[in-house]
């Protein structure tokens, strides 16, 4: 077979695994996603992905419905859209399972820059005879898995943009209001990213200004920790933010001034607040990301308002993100801009966005950006 058509197969397959991989979104934080096929005389006999936190790997699911369908796998193929896993944690070594079921090959989409796997998963299979191609559909295989990227070497959360402007840079009218700027297709895609990012942040002007919930509203989705940002301590036990803890997923970052206070001791006890304290009441975005990344959450979804998204800019902190433009103009220059509070006198001295594509949501427009690339 020429190298040719064997590269277009490798393809073939590895993109199979990556669709596999994106169904664990939401789900396996702070865990990779990664999807596994086992192809054996072109055909696939195996499937599986990552399918919750703590769970079994990809890999365990393909290789034991390929075990059932072949009595032989020693000329078959596993497919992997990160290289597999060389030590013991919560499940055992996937590498080693390959060897032991006597697979012929393994290709890999993403090496794995954990510091306990680091090419030793690829070592392990090299050392028992098995073929491995490496780097197969590498940039979709790394696309997936920023946030696992980014947090196993940093400990610092993925911090993904989302806002919602109309043509004139406005999210909210000179009255405060603010429902809806976009349609109900471009919502749907926030519900999404609520359900993929592990955590949802606002500023406490948000929490004033529109009382929202912050959960995720798909199907079997996974309520993120919602992360309000209250130097003052402003929030109150009418909020929804409050009200709707049953999930015990509400976190306040406040000023240490707050803490042993009677309300905070009050919201910790009988609301079941968690709370992060800072020193001082103007905090920095880094800080607030480490003592974020210590709690274990890998991934924040920004929500606003106007000056924790031009703070965010400012510091240069934002990994990624998706600005929803509606097709409204209010043309109001009272009208609040999604940011503000620093200034670019040039214009080749404004901030540019990079790697920036379009989506379309019947009218509205989404404009996709990736700031800064892992792995």
């Amino acid at each position: 077979m020429s190298i040719n058509k064997n590269n277009e197969i490798d393809k073939k397959y590895m993109q199979i695994a990556i669709e596999l991989a994106k169904k664990g979104a939401g789900a396996v934080n702070p865990n990779p996603m990664v999807g596994a096929v086992v192809v054996q005389d072109e055909k696939v006999i195996g499937t599986g992905y990552h399918k919750y936190f703590g769970g079994p790997h990809a890999e365990v699911y393909a290789l034991e419905e390929a075990a059932q369908n072949s009595n032989d796998l020693s000329n078959a193929t596993i497919y992997v859209t990160l290289e597999p896993c060389s030590h013991y944690g919560k499940t055992p070594p996937c590498a080693e399972k390959i060897v032991k079921m006597g697979l012929k090959r393994c290709v890999i989409g993403s090496s794995d820059p954990n510091p306990k796997v680091a090419g030793k998963g690829v070592q392990i299979l090299r050392n028992a005879g098995i073929e491995v191609r490496e780097n197969v559909l590498k940039s979709e295989c790394d696309k997936i898995n920023q946030v696992f990227f980014k947090y196993i070497m940093t400990k610092i959360p993925y911090l993904f943009l989302k806002c919602a402007i109309t043509l004139d840079g406005k999210i909210a009218a000179k009255t405060g209001n603010s429902k809806w700027i976009t349609n109900e297709i471009a919502r749907e895609k926030v519900q999404f990213y609520r359900n993929k990012f592990m955590g949802i942040m606002v500023g406490i002007n948000t929490v004033l200004a529109d009382n929202p919930s912050l959960t995720a509203r798909v199907e079997n989705g996974i309520n993120p920790y919602r992360i309000i940002i209250d130097p003052h301590f402003k929030t109150g036990k009418n909020h929804n933010i409050i009200k709707e803890n049953s999930d015990e997923k509400t976190i306040i970052v406040t000023s240490k001034n707050n803490k042993n206070s009677e309300k905070q001791l009050d919201f910790s006890e009988n609301s079941k607040v968690k709370f992060v304290f800072l020193n001082g009441t103007k905090f920095s975005f880094k800080e607030i990301l480490r003592k974020i990344g210590e709690i274990g959450i890998d991934s924040i979804l920004l929500e606003g308002g106007q000056s924790l998204i031009s703070q965010a800019f400012e510091e240069n902190v934002i990994d990624a993100g998706e600005i929803f433009i509606a097709n409204k103009i209010l043309g109001d220059e009272k009208g609040k801009t999604f940011i503000a509070g620093f200034d670019r006198e040039k214009m080749d001295e404004a901030m540019i966005l990079e790697n920036v594509k379009y989506n379309i949501y019947g009218k509205n427009v989404g404009m996709e950006f990736l700031q800064k690339n892992y792995n």
